[in-house]
């Protein structure tokens, strides 16, 4: 289970499943520079190494592995993994380099640990379609399981970036979920998923859409938006069409 740390509500889901499925359960938390951009929140991203240390023993993860830039990244490191198609577009375009530096650091999580499965969160949908690609076609002997997103009482995605959010933008986020509702509604009725809910986040001033897109990634359908909340970007999405195992 490979994460960024700040343990959170989404996190033990996979644990669970994972717990539940494996003999052992491995987890490791490494804040990846390379998949960062300039502009981004690599230097302020959460973190809580001995909290998280705590939580994993509590959740019954069995190993822990926690290295350093300097350990994935050696000086003189120069081989990349790209994904392309899926890549593009949605985060992507948002965020050049993103899924390069995502793709390499599982593809050398996966060679360190030899695990049988792999577990993502639904919420990071074409950051878990991009990993199932590049598993099938490098031949990984491995699976990956994508677990449904977790969500807070008020419906909100659980996410690390939540610590971010005043109990205004908190208030306003709120809104997300909703509107992605509204859009797979509008799907069940034959309508455009999009169009009803970028509608409905037009009604809260305190978000400001990146994008609202309806978009098939391996097989599945789903509706993708990401918006900002003050300075916090957030991502989430529903599955208008297909499923998991």
């Amino acid at each position: 289970m490979p994460t960024m740390g700040a343990l959170h509500a989404g996190h033990e889901a996979l644990v669970r499943r994972a717990r539940a499925e494996c003999d052992l359960v491995v987890a490791s938390i490494f804040v990846n520079p390379a998949q960062f951009g300039a502009r981004e929140d690599l230097g302020r991203y959460p973190h809580d190494e001995a909290r998280d240390g705590e939580l994993a023993e509590e959740w019954g993860i069995d190993f822990l592995f926690v290295p350093s830039a300097a350990e994935m990244y050696p000086a003189g490191f120069q081989t990349w993994v790209d994904v392309e198609a899926l890549s593009e577009g949605l985060e992507g375009a948002g965020r050049p380099g993103h899924f390069r530096g995502v793709a390499t650091v599982c593809l050398k999580l996966f060679n360190i640990v030899r695990p049988d499965r792999a577990y993502f969160g639904q919420k990071d949908a074409q950051q878990a379609a991009l990993v199932e690609r590049m598993v099938r076609d490098l031949d990984l002997e491995l699976e990956i399981r994508v677990v449904p997103t977790v969500r807070d009482v008020d419906g909100v995605a659980a996410s690390s970036r939540n610590a971010y959010l005043s109990a205004e933008e908190r208030e306003a986020a709120r809104t997300l979920p909703r509107a992605l509702e509204a859009g797979a509604e509008a799907h069940r009725g034959g309508r455009d998923a999009a169009r009803a809910a970028r509608a409905r986040l037009a009604q809260e001033p305190g978000l400001e859409p990146e994008y609202v897109e309806v978009a098939r990634l391996n097989g599945r359908v789903y509706l993708l938006a990401a918006v900002r909340a003050g300075r916090t970007r957030l991502i989430d999405n529903v599955v208008l069409e297909g499923d998991f195992e």
